[in-house]
């Protein structure tokens, strides 16, 4: 006899019964935490013979030193490999390997995204040369010493120019200025960066603060970092930004992953090479005689960005880093060709003209004050934008290009329109309000949180006081932390309520919130928001509710009809009645925040993005999944283009369409998003953060319908620890791991565990929980599932009727969770050899499958098995 069903947030069981459970959306799999390395290469050698007393060890560390900063040793191929998964995959290594030691390791080299290149060295090359046709990763093979750290040395001086930090913004794009999320975030988010850095004053302490931070994170050897605390000043900063040691790694990654704390830290750094090329373009100004000319850069570029620069013709690209080019064609093109002979690249020969009577893009020559003092290095400043002349072909492969820019001039009104919305779209009245709004716009929380901490104990005004507690209030409920984020945001309105003129029309704001009518101050409308969304958060929905509704009921009388606070406040009041069950309520209160998105956004802002996926949302819990998951991609498409690649709203998309496939059925679909989420929650979040618990309940559930029952139940386990420690005894999310670990002990047959944890669950929802929500029908119905399995058919069959009825009163009359509870009626009819009243629920219980899930679902064709038994059984009772 077989029979399953499905249900959101569910998790469909092998044997005859569909358990349900009540998960929250977002992130994975428990797998190490990535190692943070805070800088853009490293090198690594692997030789099991390799040790200090060994001369070609010294050898080679002689002649690489000079030239590439983070040199580590392995003599083991594990030990080597786990390093090298555990970084974050945005750091790249360069492996030299041993003769012995290369065909123990080849294997794994593509399942490696962190390692870049690998250089063998071995005392028999023939053997070998065949490996560098078969794998991509392997550079080349050497018998010599000398020739391989030239050939490492140019591998790595091609990697740092290749991964330079650049943003295209084609010509539309530019006409479109009305909002900056269209655009590439590095944009935005370096010159901001820039010149909020540009602005600060940093003393001598700065360089203390940094060089400790560089010892903690291993940035580089020792004697490099005590070097420069010794001896650095703001007149050497060109030298060392040139010197084959760690600030040029450091900075090159900090720009390009947008490492707000290592970007912070480096600012003194920053702002001293921007003021040394800024001083030296004042002196060497004269000597070009206001003339244009000519300046060369070669380097690659991944089909990716290949394919965003065909589009940015006429239109601008900025090199969001210091940029080097050269005064001689021949060293850029060289390097142009080396990176055309790369598959994955396109090689660039950029040629760009210059006119040295633009002053807001200082550059310089800095052959005399470089370390490398004999070449002809033209350098300039950070976020130098362009705009793109020409893109010509080079060669008849499609792999070498040559491109005409042409620096931006100071009156360029499209730039300039651009740069003042860019400092509008970020706000604040100082440089340390602008970067407190930046740190949060970019999601890096942990630091926001340092600043405004230190900003709150040195201002002495109320309105800044004020200010910073809901700032922090912010910080404290996106880090999971929601009984401090709450007491933050009280803070801040306490302040607000006190600082009112004595006159002010609305003086009734004073008193307690809970009176029914609030002032009109628009101020305390955010602050009942913020406070909503916080008990939110919690799980007590109906204060939620309450204070979402006196946000809104101020906004409907202060704004007009379309703004775009308004639909922030349908969107609140949306996600509310979804967590409470009411599914045409949530709906109805998306779509109207929808609807005036559509008449006052971009069609690319991510406040469209949130409204995709609370749509998405409420259908998949009714069941659509089609349409949910269509939803669901839109969000990701504007999240991609608007936020950096490790942004949370990013992690909350992926999860989505996870549990939408999980659903569905399509377990291999659904578990590289909660995986691709969870990768990103865990750089971006604390390792207590409720959104990670969800993660890995999320994984749990894949993981028990595919009947991997004990990496199940780790997950599921690890989730309800984090829940106990960071939420209320009561909160509905606890019951959802009750539910999920309950689902677990089910399928392994531990009935008694799997009721207890059940009836834990039930307990919650019906403290918590209005008597006809969904989640105490998905309740009933596993505590109905084990009773049956444990032969009380009566105690089964009395709770699978009240799951019944509660979705009667609730949920549209298809909703898959009806073929649930029709087919395990159905199953506990057949046990009770009523054949007749089986048949005819899992008639009912096949129609609504054949509605909702795929034709292939695999339990479409279970339920039409069970039919067929049942039929059986009928016909021989009559005969």
């Amino acid at each position: 006899m077989s029979g399953s069903g499905s249900n959101p947030k569910a998790s469909l069981s092998p044997n005859t019964f569909m358990n349900n459970n009540n998960t929250t959306i977002t992130p994975s799999d428990a797998i190490r935490p990535r190692r943070r390395l805070v800088r853009n290469y490293s090198l690594l050698c692997l030789d099991e013979c390799m040790d200090e007393a060994n001369q070609e060890y010294q050898d080679i560390l002689t002649q690489l030193k000079p030239r590439i900063d983070n040199v580590k040793i392995f003599k083991q191929r594990d030990e080597c490999i786990d390093f090298l998964t555990d970084a974050e995959e945005n750091i790249k290594f360069f492996l030299v390997l041993e003769n012995t030691m290369a065909q123990h390791i080849v294997p794994f080299m593509n399942d490696i995204p962190q390692l870049h290149s690998v250089y063998i060295f071995s005392n028999i090359k023939f053997q070998h040369e065949e490996w560098t046709k078969n794998w991509r990763k392997i550079k080349s093979v050497h018998t010599n010493i000398d020739d391989l750290c030239k050939v490492l040395r140019l591998g790595v001086k091609r990697y740092n120019q290749d991964s330079i930090a650049m943003s295209f913004i084609t010509a539309n794009e530019m006409v479109a200025t009305v909002n900056l999320d269209q655009l590439e975030p590095t944009f935005m988010y370096t010159e901001i960066f820039k010149e909020i850095l540009l602005d600060m004053e940093h003393d001598k302490q700065a360089i203390k603060d940094f060089t400790n931070y560089c010892r903690h994170h291993d940035c580089g050897s020792a004697k490099n970092i005590d070097q420069f605390e010794e001896e650095y000043d703001s007149q050497s900063a060109i030298w060392w930004y040139t010197y084959p040691s760690f600030i040029y790694s450091m900075l090159n990654y900090a720009l390009r992953s947008m490492e707000g704390d290592t970007i912070i830290n480096m600012g003194f750094f920053i702002h001293d090479l921007h003021q040394q090329i800024q001083q030296l373009h004042h002196q060497q100004i004269n000597s070009y005689y206001g003339k244009p000319f000519i300046i060369y850069r070669g380097q690659g570029l991944s089909k990716t960005n290949f394919e965003k620069l065909l589009k940015t013709k006429r239109g601008l690209m900025s090199f969001n880093n210091f940029l080097s080019t050269s005064t001689e064609q021949d060293i850029a093109l060289e390097l142009a060709y080396s990176a055309s002979e790369d598959v994955d690249m396109i090689g660039i020969l950029f040629i760009m003209s210059i006119d040295p009577c633009i002053k807001s893009a200082p550059f310089a020559s800095i052959r005399e004050i470089s370390y490398f003092n004999q070449e002809e290095e033209i350098l300039f400043s950070m976020h130098t934008v362009f705009r793109v002349d020409a893109i010509k072909q080079m060669d008849n492969i499609n792999q070498l290009y040559q491109v005409e820019l042409q620096l931006t001039s100071d009156d360029d009104q499209q730039l300039r329109l651009l740069t003042d919305r860019i400092r509008e779209e970020v706000g604040g009245d100082n440089e340390w309000e602008r970067l407190g709004n930046l740190l949060l716009k970019i999601g890096q929380f942990n630091k926001a949180e340092e600043l405004y901490n230190v900003l709150l104990e040195q201002t002495l005004n109320v309105s800044e006081k004020q200010h910073y507690y809901n700032q922090l209030g912010y910080v404290k409920g996106s880090q999971g932390d929601y009984e401090n984020a709450i007491r933050y945001l009280e803070q801040g309105l306490d302040i607000q309520q006190k600082t009112l003129p004595s006159q002010h029309p609305h003086e009734k704001a004073l008193n307690i919130l809970e009176k029914t009518l609030p002032s009109n101050h628009p101020y305390l409308a955010t602050s009942y928001n913020n406070i909503g969304s916080m008990y939110d958060n919690k799980g007590e929905y109906l204060k939620a509710l309450a204070f979402y509704e006196k946000a809104h009921e101020i906004q409907q009388k202060t704004l007009l009809p379309n703004h775009p606070d308004l639909a922030t406040s349908y969107n609140n009041i949306g996600m509310v009645y979804h967590k409470m069950g009411e599914y045409s309520k949530a709906l109805s209160s998306h779509e109207k925040a929808f609807e005036i998105q559509q008449k006052t956004l971009p069609s690319n802002h991510p406040d469209f993005a949130e409204s995709h996926n609370n749509i998405g949302s409420v259908y998949e819990d009714m069941g659509e999944y089609i349409k949910a998951i269509s939803f669901y991609e839109k969000a990701i498409e504007i999240y991609q283009k608007a936020f950096p690649s490790n942004h949370p709203d990013l992690a909350t998309s992926y999860n989505n369409i996870g549990l939408v496939y999980d659903k569905m059925g399509e377990y291999s679909k659904a578990l590289p998003f909660h995986e691709r989420a969870l990768d990103i929650l865990e750089k971006t979040l604390p390792s207590n953060h409720p959104h990670l618990a969800t993660s890995y309940n999320n994984m749990g559930l894949v993981y028990c319908k595919m009947g991997e029952y004990s990496k199940a139940l780790s997950f599921h386990e690890k989730a309800f620890e984090i829940q106990q420690k960071t939420l209320p005894s009561n909160h509905p999310d606890l019951a959802g791991s009750y539910n999920n670990i309950g689902l677990v002990y089910d399928n392994m047959e531990e009935y008694s565990k799997a009721l207890s944890s059940y009836e834990s669950a039930l307990e919650i929802y019906q403290k918590t929980l209005l008597s006809n929500h969904p989640s105490l029908a998905t309740s009933y119905n596993n505590i109905g599932v084990v009773y049956h399995k444990m032969g009380e058919y009566s105690k089964a069959l009395s709770s699978h009727e009240k799951a019944l009825e509660i979705r009667q009163k609730t949920l549209p009359s298809n909703h898959p969770d009806f073929s649930q509870s029709y087919n395990n009626i159905a199953v506990l009819y057949y046990s009770m050899k009523d054949y007749s009243k089986a048949l005819s629920y899992f008639e009912r219980a096949l129609d609504i499958k054949q509605r909702t899930l795929p034709p292939t679902h695999p339990s479409i064709k279970n339920v039409k098995n069970n039919i067929e038994n049942a039929k059986e059984k009928i016909i021989k009772n009559i005969l």
